[in-house]
């Protein structure tokens, strides 16, 4: 994989300097509709950034499902996260496959609503590598039982040998750079959709479906103990970033507190255990 010794060093003064800010220093705000969302990374190190990288998949529902909130969570998610903390981050996000050569230059990847997802023999086995040799992948928004156990069954032809294990409101990836565990009150984040989040303003419902009412978080670890997967359940963290500039209530309750905290901070553990 490409070098991080960069990065990494970065990510030290992000803890840092996100928490200094979370006590006290300004806060974000919704982005005004000319907002000015580039920037430039130094040529000498455009191999030394974090980029944000969405996987695209089969899905048995037939669609796309892989470029849901496609392109502007992933742009703004890379914004705040260039804006918030001292991480030098690619403004340009990047779209690939598991079978793709490229892969293996990006510790990080990215899977939104997975509750069809189908992997190919060739892509279980070339995700099992990587995810042992170093690299991390993140699953999000998906809801209820259903689109859980198809998750869970493509995940046992990765790791047959592996279980998904429930993560803790005090595990340190909900408190390494924002500590939503203090925050929350010990009730894992669940992040709505923005039309069910809209109205949750007034009906206090913030899941989509019955049996989807709580929002769940699972890791899967190699044999060392890293975690090298974080199922992100009942719950909608790409929407926090794509619709945050459309609902002033939205944007406070789900993507400040809820959205982009939680996405630094498991940017920020992926990187750095």
């Amino acid at each position: 994989m490409r070098r991080l010794a960069l990065v990494l060093l970065l990510l030290a003064v992000t803890v840092l300097y996100a928490q200094q800010r979370s006590r006290g220093g300004r806060r974000s705000a919704p982005p005004p509709p000319d907002l000015d969302m580039t920037w430039e990374v130094n040529p000498r190190f455009t191999r030394d950034v974090f980029t944000f990288v969405r996987i695209q998949y089969q899905s048995g529902w037939g669609w796309n499902k892989w470029e849901t909130d496609w392109p502007d969570s992933d742009k703004n998610f890379s914004f705040r996260l260039q804006q918030m903390t001292a991480l030098k981050v690619n403004p340009e996000p990047a779209i690939i496959e598991l079978t793709d050569q490229d892969l293996w230059n990006y510790p990080w990847i990215y899977f939104v609503e997975p509750g069809a997802l189908v992997f190919s023999d060739e892509e279980v086995y070339i995700l099992r590598r990587y995810l042992l040799n170093g690299g991390f992948a993140m699953f999000d928004d998906f809801w209820g039982v259903n689109e859980y156990e198809n998750l869970y069954d493509q995940l046992k032809r990765v790791f047959p040998d592996r279980e998904p294990q429930d993560i803790p409101m005090d595990h340190p990836i909900f408190n390494c750079v924002f500590p939503l565990n203090q925050k929350l009150e010990g009730v894992h984040p669940q992040i709505p959709n923005i039309y069910t989040g809209v109205q949750s303003e007034y009906t206090g419902v913030t899941w989509e479906r019955p049996d989807a009412r709580n929002g769940e978080y699972k890791a899967i670890y190699d044999d060392k103990g890293r975690m090298v997967v974080i199922i992100c359940h009942n719950t909608d963290l790409g929407d926090g970033w794509e619709r945050e500039g459309e609902s002033e209530y939205y944007f406070r309750e789900f993507s400040e507190k809820k959205a982009y905290p939680l996405g630094i901070n498991i940017v920020f553990y992926a990187m750095t255990h």
